[in-house]
Order: structure tokens, then sequence, then C-alpha cells
């Protein structure tokens, strides 16, 4: 088998990038649980999102849904997603410490004792969520609090960070499934046995149904809403909201989704994150490239792609 020098120099890059990070964690993980959360957020928004991109991805984002957004405001965004994304990185990777803040962490929103009923009953339960607040609270406070929670999961583009990164959200709580074929079907088994499966899929999909965000087309996924309806369950949007502190949460639970058209409940999942995003602005991840490519000129092609998180 031939292998390309793009394929080596791919896997070097790779390999680079991901002993940075590592790098980065160790140091951070280091010092006491507050400092490190602080300081990782501090790290990730003044130094490694700057020189990344990732301020210019939140700036365009904002112009093309909220164009009259104030340029103070747009620039505190920029700080204050990247704060967000580098505090739930390092809590992801804080293991037991994290863990054990979600044992006191209160359920809230409309939702919440429809959940413990759907719990005590064992009827399936579709949990969706998005890259909001701390997207792996909702998971972690509900298996502390006895939940039997699985979630499906993309593997990250770069093996090398991969690897451990599927480590740190197993140390949260299991079942986790790989998104594919076999962790499909494991997903399903779990499903039909009266469990509740996770999903956070506010990411672009290239088959996805054209639906609507912060009012501008976008390409969505329909597989929650497509299981609920086959499997009769319920379909309940949730949230790991942050707190003023910086340092801890509340989930929010909404009301179940009417079952309808997959592309009706889709629909609603995306306006549900956008409403608790419009209420915490600095939470979602604007940084994704959501809209794309139909924020792109209508002469530009674009060849096929495959359905994943890009970050």
């Amino acid at each position: 088998m031939k292998i390309k020098r793009g394929e080596i120099e791919g896997s070097l890059g790779q390999y680079i990038g991901n002993l940075a990070t590592r790098g980065v964690l160790a140091l951070a993980l280091s010092l006491p649980y507050a400092r490190r959360v602080r300081a990782m957020g501090w790290f990730m928004s003044r130094v490694f999102a700057p020189l990344a991109g990732y301020d210019k991805r939140v700036r365009d984002n904002l112009a093309h849904v909220m164009p009259d957004l104030p340029e103070a405001e747009v620039k505190r965004l920029m700080r204050d997603v990247a704060d967000n994304a580098g505090r739930t990185l390092i809590e992801i990777y804080s293991g037991s410490e994290f863990i054990a803040k979600m044992k006191d962490i209160r359920f809230d929103g409309p939702g919440a004792e429809i959940l413990r009923e759907a719990r005590d009953a064992r009827r399936p339960v579709i949990l969706h969520t998005g890259h909001f607040g701390n997207y792996d609270v909702p998971r972690a406070a509900l298996i502390a609090h006895g939940y039997d929670v699985g979630s499906l999961y993309n593997p990250m583009k770069n093996k090398f960070f991969n690897e451990h990164y599927v480590k740190a959200i197993g140390t949260i709580g299991q079942p986790l499934f790989p998104r594919g074929r076999r962790g499909y079907a494991q997903l399903l088994k779990h499903l039909k046995s009266g469990g509740m499966i996770g999903f956070l899929s506010d990411v672009y999909v290239h088959q996805g149904a054209m639906l609507t965000y912060f009012g501008k087309p976008v390409r969505t996924a329909l597989s929650a809403a497509e299981l609920a309806l086959k499997y009769d369950a319920l379909l309940i949007p949730i949230y790991g909201v942050r707190l003023e502190d910086g340092l801890h949460f509340k989930v929010q639970v909404e009301a179940p989704v009417p079952h309808g058209t997959a592309e009706e409940m889709a629909q609603a999942l995306n306006d549900s994150l956008e409403a608790i995003t419009r209420d915490h602005m600095e939470q979602w991840f604007w940084i994704h490239r959501r809209w794309k490519p139909e924020r792109l000129p209508p002469e530009t092609k674009l060849s096929p792609e495959p359905d994943e998180e890009q970050l």
C-alpha cells in the first residue's frame, strides 16, 4: 500500500498538535480546580482563539445572523465564547473533580419532572442538546442522579487527540457509542430497552434537511426526531447552563417536543437552542461553521464532504 506524502504530513501535524494540547492540559490540571478552569478560559480566549482564527469565525457568524449587533457586544462575544470553550474543555478532563460537582446540581424547567417520570417508567427518552454551556453537564448530572444515559459521539478528526478525549468523556459516564454502524446499533439497543440517549447535533450536516437557525437557512440532522417517532420516545431539549460565577451549572430541562413530522420536530429543537442561546449568547459555540455552505455565493461549488463536526 502506497502512503501519500500528504497523509504523512497530516499525521505529523496531528501528532504535534496533540502534543501541544496535552502539554497545555497537563499544565492546567496541575492547578486547583477553580484556578484551572479560569486559567483555561483565559488561555483559550486571549492566546489560542486569536491564533487559530476563532475570533474571525465568531465575528463572521454574528455578522451573518445578527448584522446589527453593536460592535462592543461582538468584541465581548469574541472573547467570552472562547473563554467558555476553554473552561468546558478542562472541565471534561477534570474527571472526578468535575463529577463531584454534579451531585448537587439542580434541574430546572418544565421537563424536569417529566424526565423523572420517564426514568421510573423506563420509557425511552432522546435527550437533545447543543454546543452550549458545558454540553457534557446534562449527561454527567443525570448519571450522577441515577439516570441510565448513553450518548452518541463523533470521533475527532485528530486521531491522537481523539484517543484521550474519548477516555475523558468516558470517565464522566457510560455507555458511549461512536458514530457509525456498530455504535448506532448499540445505541438503538440501549434506547429500546428503556434507556435514555443523548444527541448533540448543532453542526453542519451535508445531507441534512434545510431548516432555519437564527432566521437563516441551515442544514440540520433529522436523526433524533426520526428515532423519537420510530420508537415512541420522548424528545426532550436539555442544556447545561453555566452560572454567573463561571464554575457551577444548572440543568435546564425543556418540555418534550410534540411528535409531528421529523422536520417540524427538528426545527423545534433548533428554536429551543436559539432561545436559550439568546439568553446566554456567550455560551453557544459561535466558532462552529454552522451555516456553511449556504453563506457562500450561489456560483460557488463545493465537493461533497462527510457528516462530521467541524471545529
